[in-house]
């Protein structure tokens, strides 16, 4: 469950503390809807971000989940219920592991996706595109 919550949480983090100026106006709005999904194991909050930017999001995603699922074992967190996020915390032993491999995951998914949108894309360039009529666009 800890590794599923980490791309929405991630992309949260980025586009709403981390880098704003990075993000476009309408991917800032769902990393504030974000923080609430990835609380609650809903990780289609990610998807947003990962369908406008897939090169960047879904690779970045990769690497803090195998972190969160490697601390996850290395701690040995067992997690007595199958779905609920940080909100089934009394379910999961210990807590403190599980939440120290969520943040950990996270923050290096955050940090991944942070530095891979100084390259190439830039915001002004993707806000463009998403102002743009599909008409403009398809030209």
């Amino acid at each position: 469950m800890a590794a599923g919550m980490v791309p929405p949480l991630a992309m949260a983090l980025a586009s709403t503390l981390l880098a704003r100026q990075k993000f476009t106006p309408v991917e800032r709005e769902n990393g504030a809807a974000a923080w609430l999904l990835g609380a609650s194991f809903i990780s289609e909050g990610a998807i947003p971000f990962a369908a406008a930017d897939p090169l960047r999001v879904i690779p970045a995603s990769m690497v803090g989940g195998a972190i969160t699922g490697g601390l996850s074992m290395l701690l040995s967190v067992q997690s007595f219920a199958p779905h609920g996020g940080i909100f089934v915390f009394f379910a999961i032993n210990p807590f403190w592991g599980f939440a120290l491999a969520i943040v950990a995951g996270t923050v290096v998914t955050a940090l991944i996706v942070v530095a891979l949108k100084g390259i190439g894309r830039s915001t002004k360039d993707a806000a463009v595109a998403e102002d743009a009529p599909a008409a403009t666009v398809a030209a």
